[in-house]
């Protein structure tokens, strides 16, 4: 028999315990990478990285959420065996899909290095990229699944080994492949994602065997296969065109930008560094806080889907109301962080100066931020379509922004365009999940009481940095304390003005307690 109903906040939590150690390892990865090929090699190796999103995109993108989503119905029913037929079609599906990919990937990797990213020293990187995304499709499938049962621990410790072996791989690689160039500084970088993409499959492969046999769940299907078959696409291309677009104009997007920082009058040398240090710096750090709200969507897709199943929309509008609430105190916290030590993080962290980047990216955390949730909300209420429709707004937005007026302002037309977008999309989907669940958002517990104690700790704290840590103390250490003392208020503020309940916290204690037992 399988577990009784887990609580999202406890797979939240195990999720983000995986979520915080991976970026932890990402950091140090990133520090070390830009530590030894600066911020134009940054910005060659974040290039790469659109085509492996895309990649995933056309390959399982929509079947992973897919997976999601039918275990946790038939689970609720019951019906182990359609469980496991739903995964084994999945894998057939996107298996056949991924050898497409891979094959346009390495031998077409000559025309997109050449003609599409338009830096020739791509093309290596690209052709070694193309032997993960088997792999990568197989692992994905496999931990919608126990997403699906809200097993969090399994994908957990997979996301952490994969992460440990690409850095053991770019570690032990860079002292060969540095030396010979940017080019292969990347493709040692690539390397390591190959590396880890294959080991996370193995385990997650031999987690799913071991699971299927100890608890219970072979049992013969109900559905026929070809029942299965189409229920399964007919949920599952939608969200792959909604992806797959996405990723298609951020990759775009991505592509663009160096190209106008070109045009606005930087040397290619000065454009590669500004986009590394934007999106292979800056950006890492500016997400890093959000790491258990993406454990939180990802466990409120199956959660939501499961009550929608059984119509208990009470469920719904309770989860909807404490998940908002507690990324709002996230987003805020974040942004506090940013806005009062911007220029510590860059020289400390990255030993660049990033300073004016973090504090213009620190405003946007709580729109960037509240948006992870409420697609993981408006996913779980089947509205795809409509997270599509948004999706691609925001993308032409950014593209008409960076197309039209980075030229002639820079970087800041590009931030600026990033903000109109988050602001529409965050405002048109919370009118959305109202209209759809009915559920009221209380304004005070989840903007008014989390913006007031975000400003509080910020100014108090940035005082006590100005006139009394920074003038004894430097480096680490005084991040340290500042960062301490800040997000220390702030949580202060926070149980002060009951934005957060004491039985909140003591719910989520034993819960934690609960799970470790």
């Amino acid at each position: 028999m399988v577990k009784k109903r887990k609580s999202i906040l406890a797979g939240a939590l195990t999720l983000t315990a995986a979520g915080l150690i991976t970026r932890l390892l990402g950091f140090a990865y990133r520090i070390h990478m830009s530590n030894i090929i600066g911020a134009e090699g940054m910005g060659l190796y974040q290039l790469i990285m659109p085509v492996y999103s895309l990649s995933w995109s056309i390959a399982c993108s929509g079947f992973t959420t897919t997976i999601s989503k039918l275990v946790a119905q038939e689970n609720a029913a019951r019906a182990y065996g359609d469980m496991g037929r739903a995964l084994k079609q999945a894998l057939v599906v996107t298996g056949l899909i991924a050898l497409a990919v891979t094959a346009v990937l390495f031998f077409g990797a000559d025309m997109i290095g050449a003609y599409i990213i338009r830096d020739t020293r791509t093309i290596l990187p690209i052709r070694i990229l193309a032997i993960a995304i088997p792999f990568m499709t197989a692992g994905s499938c496999i931990r919608g699944y126990f997403l699906g049962l809200r097993e969090t621990t399994e994908p957990a410790f997979g996301q952490v080994l994969e992460q440990c072996v690409r850095m053991a791989v770019i570690f032990a690689a860079a002292p060969l492949f540095v030396p010979r160039g940017l080019e292969y500084a990347c493709a040692a970088a690539v390397i390591g994602i190959v590396a880890g993409e294959f080991v996370a499959f193995l385990f997650s492969f031999g987690s799913y065997l071991h699971y299927k046999r100890t608890r219970g769940l072979i049992a013969p299907p109900t559905k026929t296969p070809r029942a299965m078959l189409m229920l399964m696409l007919a949920m599952a291309l939608p969200l792959t065109a909604n992806r797959i677009t996405g990723s298609f104009l951020s990759a775009w997007e991505n592509t663009l930008i160096p190209q106008k920082l070109r045009e606005f009058g930087l040397t290619q040398a000065e454009a590669m560094s500004a986009y590394g240090r934007i999106t292979g710096m800056a950006l890492p750090l500016i997400f890093f806080p959000s790491a258990l709200l993406t454990a939180l969507a990802v466990t409120l897709v199956p959660a939501i889907s499961e009550a929608t199943a059984t119509g208990d929309h009470a469920r719904i509008r309770a989860t909807t109301v404490k998940a908002i609430r507690f990324t709002s105190i996230i987003g805020f916290g974040a942004a506090a962080l940013f806005l009062v030590l911007p220029d510590e993080l860059g020289r400390v962290i990255y030993r660049q100066e990033l300073g004016s980047l973090l504090l213009r990216l620190g405003l946007l955390c709580p729109f960037w931020y509240v948006n992870i949730t409420l697609g993981g909300i408006l996913n779980g209420l089947g509205r795809q379509s409509f997270l599509f429709r948004n999706s691609l707004f925001s993308s032409f937005v950014n593209i008409a922004f960076v197309y039209l007026l980075v030229p002639q302002h820079g970087i800041d037309a590009f931030l600026l365009g990033w903000f109109l977008s988050l602001l529409f999309v965050t405002i048109v989907s919370l009118y959305k999940i109202k209209k759809t669940t009915g559920v009221v958002f209380g304004a005070v517990n989840s903007l008014w009481k989390p913006l007031l104690s975000a400003a509080a700790a910020g100014l108090a704290s940035e005082l006590f940095h100005n006139h009394i840590i920074a003038r004894f103390f430097s480096g680490y250490f005084a991040l340290a304390a500042s960062g301490s003392i800040l997000l220390g208020l702030y949580a202060l503020c926070v149980l002060v003005t009951g934005c957060v309940s004491r039985a909140e916290i003591l719910t989520m204690i034993k819960l934690r307690r609960k799970q470790a037992a």
